[in-house]
């Protein structure tokens, strides 16, 4: 596969600046990849797609508020600076980006807070825009940990061309986030409403987690027309004992088994045996899915629309088929549905 067969025309008006009022009541379009038959849903009608013993497997990954602005020494001028990871809890150095990149050197000092009370040194430069920041904090590091998150706002795409609001940090988050660690939030998962999820357990589908925690790379822009070298960043995975034997049971049952979501994607396919089983996995993972792929553990899959020429789009394609995703993008762009991760979604199966 090639880049340019995953560009197509997006009016800038369909790209989601805000989300829909209640979780769960947003447009859902039903794809068959096997018919190639497409009909329009609500997303709360999705209960009607799956029954007892079905699983869904959602991404329990929680998002920080990573974007922050600081000052720079004696200048004073302002710096974006975007939380990646914690590189070591003890002396709190970061993994960030910065922009204006070509102002910040190592040695210099950043200042953030009206009172300046956060104050971080570059420490070292590790890619054009990126560097280590020392953060200079006397106490304990829940504190620090407190205190620095209380100056960041909620990282949102940058296809959302506003400033981060305060209902944002209730909306850009599932509401079974538990395990802190991105940056990006599991689009997917946005639409489950406390009263969907209620509904799916009474009539029995089994819900399992697994965590993986999304980084900036997902929106890195894929610079080559061969897919083949092209390079993700590295994100952490974890795949438990528990979700796997649901999973497993599930599969030798002849269940349905939904991933929620493309990164649930990407961790399965880091975890999967050579029989199509699940094993526990807990590590790394910078796997590229794209068309073609043999995808093994699940049968459907719930995505939302996402950019051209992004690796989200090439994974939906490489699950449901590059001519059957193409066409529903095509529709979803007639039909107005809503892009980007405050957007519609689709169900794709199997």
């Amino acid at each position: 596969m090639k880049l340019s067969q995953f560009k197509f025309k997006l009016p800038e008006e369909l790209i989601a600046q805000y989300p829909v009022e209640n979780r769960d009541e947003c447009r859902l379009m039903l794809v068959n990849s096997k018919t190639g038959e497409i009909s329009h849903h609500i997303f709360k009608e999705l209960i009607n797609f799956f029954d007892d013993g079905d699983v869904m497997i959602f991404n329990d990954t929680k998002v920080f508020p990573a974007r922050l602005y600081g000052n720079k020494e004696k200048t004073g001028a302002c710096i974006e600076v975007f939380l990646l990871r914690e590189l070591n809890e003890e002396h709190k150095l970061w993994d960030v980006l910065v922009e204006p990149a070509r102002k910040i050197r190592i040695g210099n000092k950043l200042y953030f807070g009206d009172d300046d009370s956060m104050v971080a040194e570059v420490i070292d430069n590790t890619t054009s825009r990126g560097r280590t920041l020392r953060f200079l904090y006397d106490g304990p590091h829940d504190e620090f940990k407190a205190a620095l998150y209380a100056l960041g706002e909620t990282p949102l795409p940058e296809y959302i061309k506003r400033k981060a609001e305060p209902e944002d940090m209730e909306r850009y988050q599932c509401i079974f986030a538990e395990n802190e660690g991105a940056v990006m939030a599991p689009a997917a998962g946005l639409h489950f409403s406390r009263e969907l999820m209620k509904r799916l357990e009474i009539k029995g589908v089994e819900r399992g987690f697994l965590t993986l925690h999304s980084g900036r790379g997902n929106f890195k822009e894929v610079d080559v027309e061969d897919l083949t070298k092209h390079r993700m960043d590295s994100e952490e995975a974890i795949v438990n004992e528990t979700l796997v034997d649901m999973v497993n049971e599930a599969k030798d049952n002849g269940k349905n088994i939904c991933a929620v979501g493309t990164s649930v994607l990407r961790a399965l396919a880091s975890s999967v045996c050579m029989n199509g089983h699940l094993m526990t996995y807990r590590g790394w993972t910078n796997k590229f899915i794209f068309p073609p792929y043999d995808f093994t553990v699940c049968n459907s899959l719930i995505s939302n629309f996402h950019m051209p020429l992004s690796t989200m789009l090439m994974m939906v394609a490489a699950f449901g088929g590059y001519d059957t995703v193409m066409k529903a993008y095509d529709v979803a762009v007639k039909e107005k549905y809503r892009f980007g991760a405050y957007g519609d979604a689709m169900l794709i199966i199997r």
